[in-house]
């Protein structure tokens, strides 16, 4: 075949192609138009998936009557003008082919009015061809229906999903700009039954609340951290609420919705060793960043940005949702208290009293016992103020320490809280070059297992960093030297076999942390106190104020919680006083 030009026609759907993949792709063209235009509403209405109609409305400023035919065609926009411009993009939008890609592949209507002009304007497109312009009465604002979506184009259509699958992608659409957008309100009807709406409010709280509910927006923490011209905010979950996957953290860059996985890994790595393994966070986090720094023309879609200095976004987004974490957390609350002695019937409680709220997710135990933090009121401040305030009263079963404060009882687990204190002092002697190591008074030879020897050939440095003074002695064993402080107190009297234990455990760690805390919390665990050990009274109060004094005291580096609250009102309602 020849080369030859391409048919306008054509060409134009080959281009459309790259902006318009599916229904979901039209709303977001259309909804960023609509924020671009200044709207303070916003409505979005589909049927069948998007294909048989997309309807957006807006309250914006309109398209001039004169300019409304040039605003679809190719590269027309009137939001930069010279290469220049594109250094300092700060709109939505700006290439100039959102409509004329959707008018390429569909029947579109617009009908538009600038609040000033005394009269509107409708433009009609059937499949790139335009049948139709006139003046038109309408509210300011723009309204663009868009139908038959790929109704020329029958190969594009068998690539589409569902009707309700594609119904879903452009409600994430929606979801996503009503978080990036408190301000404005949002309206989204499916088949005429309403789904999202929004009070547009400007608090992002209240976005939160309408589309998830109230059991998420209680349990979401407020972000907020600057560095000079970036700044971070929005919210993050409680490390209770968390997903199967990351399709609930909602990432934005000046109000943009994007993705970048070092970004998305930045927030989850500030979750270290407080989730649960394959379990992700809830999060709506915007990144404040001067134009300049961030290339959003870098995505054929505009889906990925990039930056300029994207290491040290990274560490502040990290820092910023692990602040928010340690500040802001609550306690872990016990929403349902220990079966009675005697479970015959109680007195009903009196009208006044308060009823005790539904656990919402919180899964029961084996015992009875759920666990939540938004079933009932988190104890007074933050957990170090809480701990600050404990009184301890005694220990259970030699594993939990059981303290009173102001507003109920607490169950400290004292093998998880001792492991934060090593794992947090073991991090600050590492950085701070120390190697706090205890000789043996006579070496020990440790037989290690192919495994083994592998795990520590890769960690040799870093043991040795944390202590471990070890020499290889013939195939696959290894003499015992020195252990750090902490661990060869608590490996007595066999270090070999205590070595052995913890490459075990830290081969299982990596797969979830990074390689130096995974090592770190391994040396933790070893060399904490354990379940079964009495405790001192004098030991009990030092493990609360050293608890207090870590940089994450609601966890243990493995997950597992610190502290359980059991609120008085739990404790008078046992026993019939409510």
């Amino acid at each position: 075949m020849p080369i030859q030009q391409l048919p306008p026609h054509v060409a134009a759907q080959i281009a459309a192609g790259e902006v318009i993949e599916r229904p979901a792709s039209v709303v977001k063209e259309l909804v960023e138009n609509s924020l671009d235009a200044g709207a303070k509403s916003i409505t979005i209405s589909i049927r069948e998936g998007g294909v048989a109609e997309i309807r957006v409305t807006d309250d914006g400023n309109g398209i001039p009557p004169d300019e409304l035919g040039l605003a679809f065609r190719h590269h027309a926009t009137s939001k930069l003008s010279t290469v220049e411009d594109l250094n300092t993009v700060s709109t939505l939008g700006f290439r100039g082919e959102a409509l004329p890609s959707v008018a390429a592949v569909a029947r579109v209507v617009c009908t538009t009015r600038p609040p000033d002009s005394e009269a509107g304007a409708r433009i009609e497109f059937r499949h790139g061809a335009c049948v139709g312009q006139r003046h038109d009465g309408r509210p300011p604002g723009t309204s663009v229906q868009v139908a038959d979506l790929f109704g020329d184009l029958p190969a594009r259509r068998k690539f589409l999903r569902s009707a309700p699958a594609e119904a879903a992608r452009i409600q994430e659409v929606v979801t996503r700009y009503a978080l990036a957008h408190p301000e404005v309100r949002f309206t989204f009807s499916v088949d005429g039954r309403e789904v999202i709406s929004t009070p547009g409010s400007g608090r992002l709280q209240d976005v939160i609340l309408s589309i998830y509910g109230s059991e998420a927006a209680g349990r979401m923490l407020p972000v907020s951290l600057a560095d000079g011209d970036v700044a971070v905010d929005g919210y993050t979950s409680a490390p209770e609420l968390n997903r199967r996957n990351r399709s609930y953290t909602t990432l934005l860059v000046n109000r943009r919705w994007v993705y970048d996985r070092s970004i998305y890994y930045a927030i989850e790595q500030a979750y270290q060793g407080t989730l649960p393994d394959r379990r992700f966070p809830f999060a709506v986090i915007n990144i404040s960043v001067p134009p300049e720094q961030v290339d959003v023309n870098f995505h054929p879609t505009k889906r990925e940005v990039r930056f300029r200095n994207g290491d040290r976004l990274f560490s502040l987004v990290q820092r910023a949702v692990r602040e928010a974490l340690i500040a802001h957390a609550p306690v872990r609350t016990a929403t349902r208290s220990f079966t009675p002695v005697d479970a015959g019937p109680r007195p009903p409680s009196s009208p006044e009293s308060p009823r005790l709220p539904s656990t919402g997710g919180a899964a029961p135990r084996a015992d009875g016992v759920a666990l939540s933090t938004t079933a009932l009121a988190p104890a007074e401040g933050s957990l170090r103020d809480v701990l600050a305030d404990l009184r301890v009263v005694g220990q259970i079963r030699q594993t939990y320490i059981v303290a009173e404060g102001g507003s109920g009882m607490y169950l400290i687990d004292q093998h998880a809280a001792h492991e934060r204190v090593v794992f947090d002092q073991i991090r600050q002697r590492r950085q701070g070059d120390e190697r706090p190591s205890q000789p043996l008074l006579a070496p020990m030879t440790a037989e290690l297992s192919a495994a083994q020897a592998v795990t520590l050939e890769s960690y040799a440095d870093l043991l040795a960093g944390y202590g471990f003074a070890l020499e290889p002695f013939g195939d696959r064993a290894w003499l015992v030297r020195a252990l750090p402080a902490g661990l060869a107190a608590r490996a007595s009297p066999d270090p070999a076999a205590a070595l052995c234990d913890l490459l075990d455990a830290v081969a299982v760690e990596q797969v979830v942390m990074d390689r130096e805390d995974a090592l770190a919390a391994t040396v933790a665990c070893h060399g904490s106190v354990r379940a079964g050990m009495t405790l001192a009274q004098e030991e009990m109060d030092a493990l609360l104020r050293q608890l207090q004094s870590t940089e994450n005291p609601h966890n243990c580096p493995h997950g597992r919680p610190t502290v359980v609250h059991f609120s008085e009102y739990q404790l008078e309602r046992e026993f019939g006083r409510r």
